[in-house]
């Protein structure tokens, strides 16, 4: 565990070091042995009860718009990000070119732009629709 921290972590979790005090103020609070039930014991596989957990067929029942957001050196592949992005119907995804698991800090100017940019095309695709929706009545 003593090595994990420096050369994984500070790799692909957070950037930043230190870390942001909200990180570590979240991770103080982590229940580990619900952690380990569900991961296991390791970050490299999951060797826990989610081991066989597979919502992949699920994917396509979300309507909604769907931002999927993810990061070059996030512990989970941003190619997979990608897949599962191409997965929903009215769907995007987003990778942060400098960003780790915790792009939201470590990469905030590139993520929160990103993410404001999806809202707006929401509430702009809603706005649209209600027009159109007042214009079939005039």
């Amino acid at each position: 565990m003593e090595l994990l921290v420096p050369n994984f972590y500070c790799k692909f979790f957070c950037h930043l070091q230190p870390w942001p005090e909200v990180v570590d103020r979240a991770l103080s609070h982590l229940n580990t042995d619900i952690y380990n039930l569900l991961q296991g014991p390791s970050e490299f596989s999951i060797t826990g009860t989610l081991a066989s957990w597979d919502r992949k067929e699920d994917l396509v029942k979300i309507k909604v718009p769907t931002l999927i957001i993810g990061a070059t050196y996030d512990t989970m592949n941003p190619e997979y990000l990608q897949w599962m992005a191409s997965q929903l119907e009215n769907s995007s995804s987003v990778i942060c070119p400098n960003g780790s698991h915790c792009a939201m800090w470590d990469d905030q100017l590139y993520y929160f732009s990103k993410l404001i940019e999806f809202i707006k095309n929401v509430a702009n695709q809603k706005e649209d629709a209600e027009n159109l929706d007042n214009n079939l009545f005039v």
